[in-house]
Formats: structure tokens, sequence, C-alpha cells
């Protein structure tokens, strides 16, 4: 438990650096919200984890894995990595080269879903059961929570008295802290190598991976925007609909190939493949329910993840002072978030699954429709904590339990690649929108935005009878009762 709080927390501070924290520091720079609303996209890289994710189950860190293991080797290379990637930030604070900014961004999102990748995977090796996931989400969730309530409230009050550079430099030193951790814990039981040697080669193929990671993202965002540039898109082009039939035709092709993957046996070469067989898996187990199952992971979180692109900038624009937002996104959503995911993980362990994510989308629909609230009245900072206090309880609730689901979804065979995947697809939507959430604000404002946020998550829980009948076929980590 001690370790998956410590794991939580080294993934959650570097995702509100290059997610609400960002959006936050690009308003009070005075970026166009437009164009604030694009950074947003930064966090769609999760979405895609699943890519890279059989890379985390299959190869080893070089050094690293030869004293810890493989997953604590990757646990280890992208701490370094996101350390390095919260510097490279720090010193681009002043949001005058924009491009740089988001590739930076962009690294450091990569090195965090890696991190997450990593340790999902070995949470769900540790934990196979519904009654065990429960504790050690919450544990793992209160780790990420308040990880990302100490970046966010940190960097704000930091940057009120001295300035971003030095706000990011804090979180990448805190962010820092978990690696001698790791490094002074146990060796793997089939440790080839000693403690020194290892951290020493580990170190010197890390820079090499890190710099070569960077280079390929820079060449990627080049050949993107090259080629936006050709087709005559600008930023004020609306490329929404473009992103998502992108992003959905691997996801379409599977489910036009959903009847001959039914009829697969177990030797068939698409099962069998170490790229894809992991993904084919989650379609021949539930058939044609596969579809009703992405549908309704789509839709859980994308209220949440609405409300956290335009919160802050929505705080600032309201007029509340960046050490109100620090008190905010500290002492008042701190004690709020982890008695949502107590809750949220102690239902997730007692209750019927299905009544559980039921509660849990209520709950974060109230949290979000409370800032309509909050942007009809005026700024006064009990309005504001009182505000926050009900978003985050709401989001703590449903995150705690939408974990837990998630985790009854995935065979124990691929437990990296598959949740990755699910994990992925279930914010795919919800990031894509978030991208446009500037031109969204722009038309119908603050509280249209925000009582949008709130419909579409609550919307999921008319999918919940349908999704009570799904019962997944052969070997599964779920229960073998409807939820």
């Amino acid at each position: 438990m001690p370790l998956y709080l410590l794991l939580g927390f080294s993934a959650g501070l570097p995702f509100y650096m290059f997610n609400a924290v960002l959006l936050l520091r690009l308003s009070r720079n005075g970026i166009d919200i437009v164009v604030i609303g694009f950074f947003a996209w930064v966090a769609l890289l999760p979405t895609f984890k699943f890519l890279w994710a059989p890379i985390v189950d299959r190869l080893s860190v070089p050094g690293f894995a030869a004293f810890w293991g493989r997953r604590r080797g990757w646990i280890m290379l992208s701490q370094l990595g996101i350390f390095a990637s919260l510097v490279a930030m720090a010193f681009t604070a002043d949001d005058t080269n924009l491009p740089l900014v988001a590739l930076f961004a962009i690294v450091l999102a990569f090195w965090t879903t890696t991190l997450e990748v990593a340790a999902d995977g070995w949470r769900i090796e540790l934990a196979p059961s519904q009654a065990e996931q429960g504790p050690i989400v919450a544990a793992n969730l209160w780790g990420y929570r308040s990880a990302m309530v100490a970046a966010g409230s940190g960097a704000a009050l930091l940057a009120a008295r001295a300035a971003w550079t030095w706000a990011y430099l804090a979180i990448a030193a805190l962010a820092f802290l978990p690696f001698p951790v790791l490094a002074a814990m146990r060796a793997d039981p089939g440790a080839s190598a000693g403690r020194l040697r290892s951290l020493a080669v580990g170190v010197v193929a890390t820079a090499a991976i890190l710099v070569t990671t960077a280079a390929l993202t820079a060449l990627v965002g080049w050949v993107v925007l090259s080629a936006f540039a050709s087709a005559g898109i600008t930023s004020e082009s609306n490329i929404t609909p473009y992103v998502l039939v992108a992003c959905l035709l691997p996801f379409l092709a599977l489910a036009f190939a959903l009847p001959k993957i039914r009829r697969m046996g177990p030797d068939a070469p698409w099962r069998t493949s170490p790229a894809i067989g992991p993904y084919v898996d989650i379609f021949w187990r539930y058939g044609f329910a596969t579809l009703l199952v992405l549908g309704f992971v789509s839709l859980y979180r994308v209220g949440d993840v609405l409300a956290l692109t335009l919160s802050h900038p929505m705080w600032d624009e309201r007029g509340y002072s960046l050490d109100q937002i620090g008190i905010a996104d500290g002492a008042v959503a701190l004690p709020a978030s982890m008695l949502g995911v107590a809750i949220g993980g102690w239902i997730a362990a007692k209750w019927r699954l299905g009544w559980a994510l039921a509660l849990g989308a209520v709950v974060a629909a109230l949290g979000n429709w409370v800032y309509v609230w909050l942007w009809q009245s005026e700024p006064e900072g009990w309005i504001l904590y009182a505000s926050v206090a009900a978003d985050q309880f709401g989001n703590g609730m449903a995150g705690a339990v939408f974990v837990v689901y998630l985790s009854m979804l995935v065979n124990p065979r691929f437990p990296s690649a598959q949740y990755a995947f699910l994990s992925g697809f279930a914010f795919l939507l919800a990031r894509l929108l978030a991208g446009a959430s500037g031109d969204m604000q722009q038309s119908f404002g603050y509280d249209g935005f925000f009582l949008l946020a709130g419909g579409a998550s609550l919307s999921a829980v008319l999918l919940l009878p349908l999704l009570a009948r799904v019962i997944p076929r052969g070997h599964s980590a779920g229960p073998e009762r409807p939820v």
C-alpha cells in the first residue's frame, strides 16, 4: 500500500504540470483562450499509450532491469524523463516560444504515461480480484491526487511569489524524490548485476533514450505542422472532427473485424501476435458487447476532463488571485478528493459495480454543475472553496470506482497492454473535446460549458442497464456474473 501511494504520487505531480497548471500559466501570460484549448490536446497522448504498452510488458530498460527488474526499471526511467521534461518546461515558462513549450509538454506527458503503464501492469498482477483492487486503487489514487494538489496548489503559490520558472523547478525536484527511494529498494529475485553497476548503466542508457525521444517528438511535430500548413489548416481552423476520425479509425477497423475475431481459435496469428494480440483478445472475449463497453468508458469521465480543462482559466477570468487558487487547489481540494477516493474505493469493493458506477456518475455531474453557480456569483473565497470541494469529491469518487471497473475488464495475461488500451480509450473522446473547449466557451459561455460537462458524464448512466448483461467468455479478471 505505501508503494502504490508513492507510485501514485510520482505520476500525479507531472500530470497537473502539463495540464491544469500549464493552462493556468498560459492564461496568466495572456495567451488566447482558443490556443489554450489547443494545449489541452497534449493530454491526448496518454490515450494512445496502448501503442507502446506492449514494449513495457516485454522489453527491459538497460541497466535498471538487471538489478530492480523490468517493472521498476521502466518506472525509474520514466521518473528521470519526468524530471528532465519539467526542468525544460521551467526554462520556457515565459511562453514566448509556444512550439517549444508544446514539445516539452508532450515529452512530459509521454514519460508520465509510461510511468502509469508500468505501475498499472504491476498493480493488476499483484491484486487480480475486485476485493483486492479496491484498497490498492484507493492508495494509488490518494498518492496521485495528493500529488496533483501539491503540484497545482504549490505551483500557483510559488508563481504568485516568484515566477513560473521557480514553480516548475520546485515540482521537478519534488517529482525526483521517489527515485532514490526506488534505487534503495532490494533487488529483484532474478537480479543479474550489482546495484551500483546497474544504476550507472541505467543512467547512461536513460540519457540516450531521453535525447532520442525528444528528437523524434520534435521531428514528428515538424512533419505534422508542415502537413497542416500545406493543407491550409491554421490555428483558426476547426480540426476537431478530423482528429476524431483519425483517432477512431483503428477502433472502427477492429469493430468491422469482430465477426472474424470471434471465430478465431487460440492459435490464430492475430491472437498470438505480441503487437496486437492483447487488444484482439478484448474483442474476442466481449464480442459485439465490446462496442457497448467502449461507448460507456468513453462517456464516463468526459465531464471531469472538460471541467479540469477550463476550471483554472475560468477562476482566473472571474477575478480570483493566485493565492486563492493555490488554497483551493491545496487545502480545499486535497481532503475533499481524498474523501471521495476513500468512499469510491470502499463502494467499489463492497457494492455491485453497476450501482457504484451510477452513484459516481451522479456525484461527479453535480460537482461539474456547481461551477455554474461559481461563475454567476461574485468572486468570494468561500464560493471558490465550496465549489472546488464539491467538484473534487465527485471526481475522486467516480475516479476510484472507474479504475476498479477498468481493472476488472482486463485479462491478467496482458495487464499493462489491456489496461492501457481501455484507460486510453476512456479519455479519447473527452480529451478531443477538451481541445475545442476554448471554442465551446466562446459559443455559449462558461455557465453553458459546465452544464454540458456535467450532462455528458451523467449520460453514461443510461448505458448501465445494458452493460449489466455483459459477461466475457474465456479467462478474465472480471466477475463471473454481470456487473
